[in-house]
């Protein structure tokens, strides 16, 4: 998990002026917007409006990735932190939402107040930091405010803008016309009643419960219903999971290995197999070890896409470093891929960056970011299950100080 604070952070300022809100240069650490970035891109579901991808963390519990919130912890508190400071609201504000959104080509909302509908009356604050850079990772979705200073906002990773949600901060966003533009974006009340927690801890209590303590592997996601995974555009579509996986080089194959005709009833739709195990396919080449389900795979291949600089640092330092307890590469037959459609050019569209990506695959990098993952997700694992009394007993999710966990029982 990473350090989330780019530099030394001073609080912002008090709030004055008609239109209060303040810019945060440096907030996030760039390491701190690529972990967030590899949540989301490896969990995200179809959003709330069109072109759009999220990740809730209530979406997180339930699709057996409770752990994944782990890393948001000292985030919310930081911004919590600084809207207090900045709105002199001490003690007086809750998290009414957290997620990570992203915005895809064609993407964009005309001018609004985050509180303008009956049932967004509770938001008082809004927090937005960027997680990924205009200009260099997608073109459009700049943020402009109607009244006030600063009047527009061209993200940068690491910045958080905060602003009041209603009609004295009244914005649009741009439409993004290339490109995938992240945020991890909060949404804070002053009403008890709505505050996000109570409800996220009663999903992480169930999912514990349904997790026995000897279990292997625990942290193996589960997909949601395939309808979550369809994005629509333009009357046409395609499964995020899959075109995800096809974006960055890889293909979903059977988890036999070989031409299997019988995988699949004639009757049922192929996204079906995307539950089911199966293998990553790479080139003329499909990686040996099978895979519980696509949204497992999808983890790997977006934690790999991550970790690249480190995997490539390692494989400079050792000839042979990288090789250890990799699983081979197998040459498959013809046949072997899923039959899954997808429209690759529409895909490319939606996600596609003119950046491009040009860094070189192995598949003993790829294996060694196997075991990685597996490490990662396990010691995330083992703190949510050894943090998680502390926070029901408290009734909030919030940081435990190391002490506390070594020298005290849960209040």
């Amino acid at each position: 998990m990473a350090d989330t604070t780019a530099s030394p952070t001073a609080s912002p300022p008090p709030a004055s002026g008609d239109h209060p809100r303040v810019l945060l240069r440096g907030f996030l650490s760039r390491e701190t917007c690529k972990e967030m970035e590899f949540v989301h891109r490896s969990c995200g579901a179809a959003g709330y409006r069109p072109s759009v991808v999220s990740t809730s963390l209530p979406h997180l519990a339930a699709t057996g990735c409770g752990h994944l919130i782990l890393p948001f912890v000292p985030i919310r508190e930081r911004l919590r932190d600084a809207v207090e400071s900045f709105f002199d609201c001490l003690f007086d504000v809750f998290i009414e939402f957290t997620g990570l959104i992203s915005w895809c080509k064609g993407a964009s909302i005309g001018w609004h107040s985050d509180d303008n509908k009956p049932y967004l009356r509770q938001r008082a604050f809004t927090a937005v930091c960027y997680l990924n850079n205009h200009g260099e990772d997608y073109k459009g979705g700049i943020l402009q405010f109607q009244d006030g200073d600063p009047s527009s906002i061209v993200p940068v990773a690491g910045d958080v803008v905060i602003y009041t949600a209603d009609n004295r901060n009244v914005h649009c966003v741009t439409e993004v016309t290339e490109g995938e533009r992240l945020t991890l974006t909060l949404w804070f009340t002053r009403n008890r009643a709505y505050d996000e927690d109570p409800k996220l801890l009663t999903f992480l209590s169930q999912a514990s419960l349904n997790c026995q303590p000897t279990e292997q592997k625990s942290y193996i996601p589960m997909p949601a219903s395939d309808n979550m995974y369809w994005f629509s555009y333009d009357q046409s579509g395609f499964d995020i999971r899959n075109a995800r996986v096809q974006f960055l080089g890889f293909s979903f194959h059977s988890s036999s290995g070989e031409h299997n005709p019988a995988v699949l009833p004639a009757e049922d739709d192929p996204i079906v197999l995307l539950g089911k195990q199966l293998r990553l396919g790479r080139g003329d080449a499909v990686f040996e070890k099978i895979f519980s389900n696509s949204l497992h795979a999808l983890q790997v291949v977006q934690f790999y896409y991550w970790k690249a600089p480190e995997l490539a640092a390692r494989r400079e330092q050792s000839a042979i470093g990288s090789r250890t307890g990799c699983y081979p590469a197998i040459h498959h037959s013809r046949g072997t891929e899923l039959p899954l459609s997808c429209n690759h050019t529409l895909a490319q569209i939606i996600f596609g960056s003119f950046k491009t990506l040009e860094s070189a695959f192995y598949w003993n990098d790829f294996a060694l970011a196997v075991a990685m993952w597996e490490n990662y997700s396990e010691e995330l694992k083992k703190q949510l299950l050894t943090l998680l009394p502390y926070w029901l007993s408290n009734g909030t999710i919030f940081v435990v100080d190391s002490s506390e966990l070594q020298s005290a029982e849960p209040i």
